[in-house]
């Protein structure tokens, strides 16, 4: 794997980034007015990435790597462990490289609602699996992990998965052309090294939920896209939304791309939010994100 993995890091891989708007899949929960001012290469946000920070995502990279290796581990050795002919294999290129990270990592081009855009990115695997039926189906593998409590992914706390994760998986059976997938939570945090069977059913470390890609929901997500895409032909900016703000990755960009005009729509929403019966947590939320964006105008207007 490491030797087939440095092959294919040395090879140069062309990306058009220059002749449409393009979007991760990542993104597809993203605030439009992010994604707007993306498309126009404004700076994105200084990292200000804390050394407890750069150590959750490596730890998120490594469960992902792992979960993988076990993929392709199940694979080999199945047979032999349980008698029984393995119901699942990680798909291949043609060469036999898994189908999965930089193996894959491309762009696929789409024209929407009268625009041109891509969605440019890779997964986390494809699995072929044989149905009912005999037949092989192939269903998209997306690995996400969690860190801060075993409690996170037991059955009180996790009803399902989280929405931006689907729209994320929408978007690789848009460019895999995949209609099933399956998120895999897995969750750093355990309860405890011995465990009774009913403590572990309580708060498992380990969650699997399939979702069924529709046509709905991929072309909600092209609509998206698209509309992004028209807003910046047209230079016309679609509005910031104060509930995405907090993990807004361009948000000194959105604040300077705001007009006088969109600056007051902002302030007047803020404080009807104010006097509104909404949670104190929201309230604040709304609060911090105005002051921010109303600090960034003022020291770039001195």
């Amino acid at each position: 794997m490491h030797e087939i993995y440095a092959k294919e890091m040395r090879k140069f891989k062309r990306l058009d980034y220059k002749s449409a708007p393009y979007f991760s899949p990542s993104s597809a929960g993203k605030d439009m007015r992010e994604l707007y001012v993306k498309a126009l290469r404004m700076p994105k946000d200084a990292d200000d990435v804390k050394p407890w920070q750069r150590r959750y995502t490596a730890r998120g990279t490594a469960i992902g790597d792992w979960l993988q290796r076990e993929v392709l581990l199940a694979e080999r050795h199945f047979e032999k462990f349980t008698g029984k002919t393995v119901p699942f294999k990680m798909a291949r290129r043609d060469d036999g490289a898994p189908f999965f990270e930089d193996f894959v990592h491309g762009q696929r081009f789409f024209e929407h609602n009268g625009q041109r855009f891509s969605i440019l990115g890779t997964n986390d695997g494809v699995l072929e699996c044989v149905d009912e039926n005999g037949e092989i189906k192939r269903i998209g593998l997306e690995i996400k992990s969690k860190q801060t409590s075993y409690s996170e992914t037991g059955f009180q706390r996790m009803k399902g998965p989280k929405d931006d994760h689907v729209k994320q998986v929408t978007c690789y059976g848009l460019m895999y052309d995949l209609d099933a997938y399956l998120i895999i939570y897995v969750n750093c945090s355990v309860k405890a090294w011995f465990m009774t069977d009913d403590e572990f059913a309580k708060a498992p470390d380990f969650r699997v939920f399939g979702v069924e890609i529709t046509e709905d929901m991929k072309t909600e997500i092209l609509d998206k896209f698209a509309e992004v895409t028209r807003c910046v032909a047209v230079e016309t900016p679609p509005a910031l939304d104060l509930d995405q703000f907090r993990f807004n990755n361009f948000k000194r960009s959105c604040a300077l791309s705001l007009s006088d005009e969109e600056f007051e729509i902002l302030k007047a929403q803020v404080r009807r939010a104010q006097r509104s019966g909404l949670p104190q947590w929201k309230k604040e939320q709304y609060y911090e994100a105005f002051e921010f964006i109303r600090e960034v105008r003022e020291k770039e207007a001195v």
